[in-house]
């Protein structure tokens, strides 16, 4: 099969295309023949060598997947041959034709929604519903303020945010990004590249701040956050790519807290809840993840520095 390959950890160029044997799925396993995979992100730091979590070399890239049950191995139930799936999380990475996965990772997609979408799924909806529910604890009436509202994650907390009950406020810095906030559900948008936004969202909210905040890029605005929350109220760090100053007073003057996700530490409950919610959601419509872009799996390199840049637009996927 074709498979996009990591042989050393570094900058974009080591992703290389390569045939590599197709696995076979042994006791609780799935192998899924893969029509979609998502880039995110964290893709690039383990790429680098730099997350918290490292594979051991070489490995295939990809956490986000969408596909068809191939075969399943002994003892499998969940799913079946010829079953549609999303996965969140792959023994061999999704960046690949085939991908094997543990029966828990394999979820099934939705007849409406499509591989590409399914390929959008699982880091940003995880990420969305565990930051609103589990972290900040997110009241419907409440104010969420949904940082860099137009990227695949930010998108995905907009809509989630919607379906909650909660008032949502986004972020975005072209004026595409914003109009698809706003599409997607945003009742206030905000240009962060414009001087003062912040004191356009003080005033949406009469002064009294947001209840919530999810932070994209703490090392940038986290400071700011911290003047911007209401009385008790709370920011989830979802990423951040450096150290961030912060003047602690902000904080205690509001009683408020900082959180923070981590995937990789998310217990099996919450994760049983969290596909709950979200087979729900697609199911009904209320979350409709948005594919900004499909390329070929040969252009991985191209992915992997545009998933960087800024101006997101929802979800790149690579089509194998």
């Amino acid at each position: 099969m074709k498979a996009i390959v990591i042989r050393e950890f570094g900058g974009p160029e080591v992703l290389r295309l390569e045939d590599v044997p197709v696995p076979s799925p042994e006791g609780g396993e799935v192998l899924v023949r893969v029509m979609a995979a998502g880039v995110n992100p964290a893709d690039t730091y383990v790429r680098a060598g730099g997350y918290i979590i490292q594979p051991s070399l070489p490995f295939i890239p990809g956490i986000d997947g969408a596909g068809v049950v191939e075969a399943v191995g002994r003892g499998v139930s969940r799913v079946r041959p010829g079953d549609r799936v999303y996965l969140g999380g792959a023994l061999t990475g999704t960046c690949a034709e085939y991908a094997l996965a543990p029966e828990i990772r394999v979820h099934r997609l939705p007849d409406n929604v499509t591989f590409s979408q399914g390929a959008g799924v699982p880091v940003p909806y995880v990420t969305a519903y565990h930051a609103l529910r589990h972290r900040a604890d997110a009241r419907a009436g409440e104010t969420v303020l949904v940082h860099g509202a137009s990227g695949g994650v930010g998108t995905a907390a907009v809509q989630t945010a919607r379906a909650m009950g909660l008032r949502v406020f986004g972020t975005a810095g072209t004026p595409a990004g914003l109009e698809l906030a706003k599409r997607e559900g945003a009742h206030r948008v905000f240009d962060h590249t414009a001087a003062g936004y912040t004191d356009g969202i003080m005033e949406a909210t009469g002064g009294r701040g947001v209840d919530i905040i999810l932070e994209m890029l703490a090392n940038v605005n986290l400071g700011a956050d911290l003047r911007l929350i209401a009385l008790r109220g709370r920011v989830v760090v979802i990423g951040s790519r450096g150290e961030a100053l912060i003047t602690p007073r902000d904080l205690m003057a509001r009683r408020g807290s900082v959180h923070a996700v981590m995937l990789w530490q998310i217990t099996d409950e919450e994760t049983t809840e969290i596909h709950a919610a979200i087979g729900a959601g697609l199911e009904v419509g209320a979350l409709r993840p948005v594919v900004g872009k499909e390329l070929p799996l040969a252009e991985a390199e191209r992915a992997h520095r545009e998933v960087m840049e800024s101006g997101a637009y929802g979800k790149i996927v690579l089509i194998p």
